[in-house]
């Protein structure tokens, strides 16, 4: 049975998809720019419940099942912004920002295939739905039609989705081979989630200044920026993964451990195990509790509250260790460097939403 979703469950203002405040748009001209924005993503919105159509029944409906689940279309959002360094919203600038959208959306479905998810924006995954197979086939598809969208605005974007693409299969290739013999742990991962997340969001905001004709110097400060806004993403998920379960995201908590993903708080505790025998018993623990907590099922099949309530205590143990206060600071530490790198930018609104936005991520763990 294939369950239900509401449709264009997405933050409806610029605010919300954002994770700002509305009084960062306080004075009439930040209200223009701000409407402006509103304006094309609804025309981002609209272009992408056509884009992801199927003529083939079963197509369309796996192709639109997490489009209508939600999202807060934070991609296309930086694309908007960007634009206004140049001519705005004007028609590139909506495919494009539809073209990134699309690719973040297939990522999802081969992601959730990798990760073994069983929930995505609050609802079953697709492989959780229609199996491995067709959840692949569903991404390939709206890659398919991301490029599609791409090729439209010429050779320039063809290369920046091309190399994006392979830097995203490069990212996942690397997380599930893991560290060779000798690579840093530490920077392994970070190299993972630059390459993973930190891509697409820095495309995204190069074409926002490519397609809108904004000042080519413009392109490298907001690249920089969207990479390590993005690392600085993930790494407070790494922080959001060890809290209460979220309600909107339906993912409980431990969901990464669970999945054998080894994010930074447990990486900087198998560094501190080495030598801290606190730390090593903690480690102990939590792998013990995962392997468990997979492996034993109680009654009808259910997993042990027992064994549950074992993990759900090791994950809490470890969201109260030190380490994790280092993955937050250092999600602070790559924000931070993502608005420095906006020195060269204009001072206006747009700098301005991209440090609140940088901000933004970095207290969601607060």
């Amino acid at each position: 049975m294939i369950p239900s979703t509401p449709l264009a469950r997405r933050s409806k203002t610029l605010s919300a998809s954002l994770g700002l405040g509305e009084k960062l748009f306080a004075s009439s001209e930040e209200r223009r720019f701000a409407d402006a924005i509103e304006v094309g993503l609804e025309k981002v919105e609209e272009g992408l419940l056509r884009e992801v159509s199927f003529a083939d029944d079963m197509a369309d409906v796996t192709s639109r099942y997490l489009l209508e689940a939600g999202g807060k279309r934070i991609r296309p959002v930086l694309t908007l912004l960007t634009a206004q360094l140049g001519d705005g919203a004007i028609d590139d600038v909506i495919t494009a920002a539809q073209a990134v959208e699309i690719t973040h959306l297939a990522s999802l479905y081969h992601d959730d295939v990798m990760d073994e998810a069983e929930m995505r924006r609050g609802v079953p995954s697709a492989q959780s739905v229609w199996g491995n197979s067709v959840a692949i086939l569903t991404g390939d598809l709206l890659f398919a039609r991301a490029s599609k969208l791409v090729a439209s605005l010429g050779e320039r974007a063809i290369k920046l989705q091309a190399d994006t693409f392979e830097r995203l299969c490069l990212g996942q290739l690397h997380e599930t081979l893991g560290p060779r013999p000798g690579d840093d742990p530490v920077e392994h991962y970070l190299q993972v989630l630059a390459d993973k997340t930190g891509s697409l969001i820095a495309a995204a905001a190069q074409m926002g200044v490519i397609f809108s004709n904004a000042c080519d110097e413009y392109a490298e400060p907001v690249v920089a920026f969207g990479e390590k806004i993005g690392v600085a993403f993930q790494l407070v998920d790494d922080v959001i993964d060890l809290s209460e379960p979220d309600a909107e995201t339906g993912k409980p908590q431990g969901t990464d451990l669970r999945s054998g993903v080894a994010t930074l708080p447990l990486l900087y505790l198998r560094r501190e195990a080495l030598t801290d025998p606190a730390a090593a018993a903690l480690l102990e623990r939590i792998e013990r509790t995962v392997g468990e907590a997979e492996g034993v099922d109680g009654a009808n099949g259910e997993p042990d509250p027992i064994r549950e309530a074992e993990f759900a205590a090791a994950v809490a143990e470890l969201r109260a260790h030190p380490v994790t206060e280092r993955t937050y600071d250092e999600a602070r530490r790559w924000a931070d460097d993502a608005v420095a790198g906006l020195a060269s930018l204009p001072a206006g609104p747009v700098k301005k939403a991209l440090t609140k936005f940088a901000e933004a991520v970095v207290d969601r763990s607060r």
